[in-house]
């Protein structure tokens, strides 16, 4: 009875979970690559070079398009959190959107996982489904 709730929690939120650890995760890279170049920003005052940056990332649209997908995820996230159980909402998207970054990364020409990490990963998963189940 207890299983059946639960992963009758995990069906009927699901896409919410999956969307938003979509929306965290795929856009880590491309919010990475957008902000390449950033560390060449020098200002003397503290005030200055917080401007600069800012200036700097906010009218970059390779930043800025990211971050605003980024950022809809987490209204996914709370519009799901409404109804559904957040010791199983939490582990799930986040062990999915460190998933989905990987493989984002990947796409976009970043080191490939060793074994380990993917060892690693499918720990990760194969863990919070466990958790999720029992």
């Amino acid at each position: 009875m207890l299983l059946n709730i639960a992963i009758n929690g995990v069906v009927e939120h699901g896409f919410g979970f999956i969307l938003t650890a979509l929306c965290w995760g795929f856009t880590n890279p491309f919010i990475k690559r957008g902000s390449a170049g950033i560390e060449a920003i020098k200002r003397d005052k503290w005030l200055h070079q917080t401007l600069a940056e800012s200036y700097f990332l906010f009218t970059n649209w390779r930043y800025v398009l990211p971050l605003a997908i980024n950022l809809s995820g987490s209204a996914v996230y709370y519009y799901t959190l409404h109804d559904a159980d957040i010791t199983i909402a939490v582990p799930i998207t986040n062990s999915l959107a460190l998933v989905f970054t990987i493989l984002a990364g990947m796409l976009v020409g970043e080191r490939r996982p060793s074994s380990k990490e993917i060892l690693g990963m499918l720990c990760i998963v194969f863990g919070v489904a466990f958790c999720v189940t029992s």
